[in-house]
């Protein structure tokens, strides 16, 4: 039995794996700056979340319709189900589309069906959330986020990501509270690079109901005290958090920390074709480095799911998914 999970920290760009690049390049008739799929991993290395994101954005090129996002969506919940999830929250940038000349029907259409599809055949469940460009003024954002209700697209929930450095929650105040005022979930980038006080800002003036990253709060005691009262759902994602340099290495990692203080931690991939891993690999990493036991899985599940917007009784069925998973492992080591 597989440890069930909800990935709630996951953009669906960044699991455009090279391969998959490729393929839509020659569907689409566009030209790669590279000769094969072995040159353009060799660019998978960075030095910071900004040399990431270059790269990222450029080989976004490939998507043109909406065929296209439904391709990817489907080849990642194939791939994410296999990892043990059992529901996602799934983030794009539309931004990212709408600047290349795609319409939101044609990004957000594909999507679903993607989506539904996965629902169908492997039983994952799952919430979209458009995430805003931190690095875009703020009224771009708010552009984007008119079109989408005035349109009625079927959106969940809005988010806040790309360059953290220089970009702090409060100028997207106006933007998270049109989101709030028209029933859409909120949740921000906070804490990876930037400090610990963007974390605050996310809490205070965004009003999120979820934390992505938020691995800074260690800097201040005060916020770890106010996150563990408040049991603010943290979206941590260790893979990336090393190969951004957020963290030297995965030894480095403050997640027992984190665990130890109290804090609401769940674990995702982020970008798991540039990062080394999906769910299962970022998992399977940290337990053999920090020598997390059964419980401390169980844990990590948990938060996952009631860190999720799940409704109420759906939630509960997931949670006792966990239980007899880690009923099943401690029976195991019993008759071991």
């Amino acid at each position: 039995m597989i440890l069930p999970l909800a990935e709630l920290h996951i953009h669906l760009e960044g699991s455009l794996e090279p391969e998959t690049i490729f393929a839509l390049a020659s569907k689409n008739g566009i030209d790669l700056p590279y000769e094969s799929v072995e040159e353009l991993r060799a660019h998978y290395e960075f030095n910071n979340l900004q040399s990431f994101l270059d790269l990222f954005y450029a080989n976004m090129a490939v998507l043109r319709t909406s065929e296209d996002f439904k391709e990817i969506t489907t080849a990642y919940l194939n791939r994410a189900h296999a990892s043990g999830v059992r529901h996602v929250e799934l983030f794009f940038d539309p931004q990212a589309h709408t600047e290349r000349g795609l319409s939101l029907s044609e990004v957000i259409s594909g999507i679903r069906a993607g989506l539904e599809e996965a629902e169908q055949r492997w039983g994952v469940t799952h919430k979209l959330i458009a995430c805003f460009w931190r690095h875009a003024p703020a009224a771009s954002a708010m552009e984007i986020l008119k079109m989408i209700v005035t349109e009625n697209h079927a959106i969940d929930g809005i988010g806040l990501d790309s360059s953290e450095l220089g970009f702090p929650p409060e100028l997207f105040e106006e933007v998270f509270s049109y989101a709030r005022e028209h029933g859409l979930h909120v949740v921000a980038h906070a804490g990876e690079e930037g400090p610990a006080d963007y974390i605050r800002q996310a809490l205070d003036l965004l009003k999120v109901e979820r934390v992505d990253h938020g691995i800074r709060c260690m800097d201040d005691p005060e916020l770890v005290s106010r996150l563990v009262k408040e049991q603010m759902p943290l979206t941590v994602c260790p893979f990336s958090n090393v190969r951004l340099r957020a963290v030297d290495t995965l030894a480095d990692h403050p997640l027992p920390q984190m665990l130890e203080a109290g804090l609401k931690v769940s674990l995702h991939s982020d970008d798991p074709a540039y990062f080394g891993g999906y769910l299962d690999a970022n998992i399977s990493a940290v337990t053999e480095q920090f020598g997390l036991t059964v419980n401390d899985l169980a844990t990590l599940a948990r938060n996952s799911f009631e860190g999720s917007f799940l409704d109420e009784a759906a939630r509960k069925s997931r949670l006792a998914e966990v239980d007899a998973w880690l009923a099943l492992q401690l029976d195991t080591t019993r008759r071991d």
